[in-house]
């Protein structure tokens, strides 16, 4: 699976050379889907088509079955699918040639296209799913609108501790009561894991921001000679656990089921969850203005966030989803009802002030 989580050494690197990703898109352009500006139209005149960017592998083939098919039955717009990271991405609305219309990425990246003037100011009338759906005001933006969110968590082999069951972020640090290695994600993966270490060490969940980053570093310290791996891709937990390099690892929560099917004693531990939203946006100067729109409503549908989890460990934005699930269904998720106050919501605005500076000091 490639997910909306693939491009954080580009995105730390590209917000500030956008120049050098120009080049890049340049030679992109003939990629992806191989449409351009001339072919899509102006989407103000009936044009039929619209091209999304979504991240791909077996994400981009869920999103297929689930939106993408039935909003082409349902409206007779053909939907091309550009897989491109945000650098190169970026660089093409900076030139005011963007090759994809509607853009489904995280709402921190959204944040980052926003400050550069990449994306178009949403008009709300347009998107009727969002109030019909009940989406929470806190993952709406004046430029993007969440539709599901990821989870990083705890995910431990069942058979490695006796019996015994971790049940937060405070056993995932106690290598004499839970023994074993353990592996956590480096910034290349995903954000630097601050909140766990300050959760392990006491604080409230309710009162982690703004993080104490001394503090966290301290108790990321105290589990340095422990970790056997940082993982930057999201397979890589689930090798080590089958493989018994570790016995406690942070891990994307989609995965685990994944894990499961294929017979690893895994399970998941959901207190502490740190949430992350995926959102869609419309890129600055897109081609097909109308159709993205079309598209973005579509997909907010609590209808139609409820398929794609049927096909795709996608935790919805919109609560009315779940009851769209079945039992086993909605409880495989992270989102479901029963789950939701075990976890909190990273907060973009801090990370957006502090990544590049907490990045710079988990490398060194």
């Amino acid at each position: 699976m490639k997910d909306a989580r693939i491009d954080r050494r580009l995105f730390l690197r590209g917000i500030g050379g956008v120049t050098a990703g120009a080049a890049a898109a340049t030679a992109l352009s003939a990629c992806g889907t191989g449409t351009s500006r001339v072919s899509s139209g102006s989407g103000k005149g009936g044009s039929r088509t619209v091209v999304v960017r979504d991240s791909g592998g077996s994400y981009g083939a869920a999103l297929q079955k689930a939106i993408y098919t039935p909003f082409t039955q349902e409206t007779g717009i053909q939907v091309k699918v550009l897989n491109l990271d945000n650098a190169p991405l970026l660089a093409q609305i900076k030139q005011g040639r963007p090759q994809c219309d509607l853009i489904n990425d995280s709402m921190m990246s959204f944040a980052k296209y926003a400050a550069e003037g990449a994306l178009e100011s949403l008009d709300r009338d347009r998107l009727k799913s969002v109030e019909s759906a009940k989406i929470p005001e806190a993952q709406t933006t004046d430029h993007a609108i969440g539709h599901s969110f990821y989870g990083q968590c705890i995910a431990y082999r069942t058979d490695a501790f006796g019996g015994r069951k971790p049940e937060s972020w405070a056993d995932f640090w106690d290598t004499k009561g839970f023994k074993g290695g353990r592996a956590m994600c480096s910034p290349d993966g995903d954000l630097p894991e601050l909140e766990f270490a300050l959760l392990a060490d006491g604080v409230p969940m309710d009162k982690l921001y703004p993080l104490d980053v001394d503090r966290a570093f301290k108790v990321l310290t105290r589990l340095r000679g422990d970790i056997k791996k940082f993982w930057d891709s999201g397979p890589v937990p689930g090798v080590l656990l089958s493989r018994q390099e570790v016995t406690m690892s942070t891990v994307w929560d989609g995965r685990i089921a994944d894990l499961q099917k294929q017979g690893v004693p895994v399970e998941r531990q959901l207190n502490g969850i740190r949430r992350q939203f995926s959102a869609y946006a419309i890129a600055k100067g897109a081609a097909n203005v109308d159709n993205a729109y079309r598209l973005m409503d579509f997909s907010l549908r609590a209808e139609s966030q409820a398929n794609l989890a049927k096909a795709f460990p996608s935790n919805p934005s919109s609560p009315l989803a779940y009851a769209r699930l079945t039992e086993d269904e909605r409880n495989a998720l992270a989102g479901a009802p029963k789950y939701y106050d075990k976890g909190f919501d990273a907060d973009v605005d801090w990370w957006l002030k502090n990544e590049s500076a907490v990045t710079k000091r988990w490398l060194e």
